[in-house]
């Protein structure tokens, strides 16, 4: 690696702590998902939000980074744009790198598969994540096309949930499409310990199981000689 390449990484670690993505002893890295993931339209200035952009570029620095040995994703998120928060977790999906993901409050709508895209998953008991159909914004055309839109992607985020966890296909869309379990919308709330039972999530837990879970990724990489 140049010298010019190792400054540019040092400045990119810096600027990951800035905007929140902090540096732990180990070359754990954390990464904080919170808020409304916003896409390619700026939300409200009063709404607390991630920005897409900003965690891609992220996400490949911490994947290529020598210093980083795993990344802890932290998760309180009320949703967003749909193929913002699906480009997200595929990246971290497709990462070589250990990750975990912790929900701590909400891990709602597309927060969903951001949760299931680490490779180990674990979430609080008093947080909730909230499983609804896809939602579309702005102009709608009447026309079949329009649905069949929406159909496709919500297909897409099915199929990735359903590969990056343990719940069922039939399970996932009963969950999405349930009647009476959400005062003025279709869908189903789900607790800590529901989001185990269906298979959405690894474990109920903390910040201590995630960190360990995350560390012993970390060892049983360095023992098979991928960090070396």
């Amino acid at each position: 690696m140049s010298e010019m390449e190792k400054n540019f990484q040092s400045e990119e670690l810096e600027r990951l702590v800035e905007i929140g993505a902090a540096e732990t002893d180990g070359g754990i890295r954390v990464l904080t998902v919170i808020g409304q993931i916003e896409g390619h339209f700026i939300a409200p200035e009063q709404n607390k939000t991630t920005k897409y952009e900003h965690l891609l570029p992220i996400l490949v620095t911490m994947e290529e980074s020598r210093e980083v040995q795993g990344v802890l994703i932290l998760l309180n998120t009320m949703g967003g744009d749909v193929e913002a928060g699906l480009a997200i977790a595929e990246l971290i999906a497709s990462m070589k790198k250990p990750t975990v993901s912790l929900v701590l409050g909400g891990g709602h709508s597309i927060g969903v598969p951001l949760a299931c895209a680490a490779r180990r998953s674990f979430i609080v008991p008093t947080a909730t994540m909230t499983l609804h159909p896809v939602r579309a914004t702005g102009t709608i055309i009447g026309v079949p096309q329009s649905l069949r839109t929406l159909e496709e992607m919500q297909n897409r985020v099915c199929d990735f949930i359903v590969k990056n966890s343990k719940i069922t296909p039939e399970r996932l869309r009963a969950l999405m499409t349930e009647v009476g379990n959400m005062v003025t919308d279709v869908g189903t709330i789900l607790g800590g310990e529901q989001a185990v039972e269906e298979g959405l999530i690894d474990g109920v837990g903390g910040l201590k199981e995630a960190l360990a879970a995350l560390k012993e990724m970390i060892e049983k990489e360095k023992e098979s000689g991928y960090n070396k």
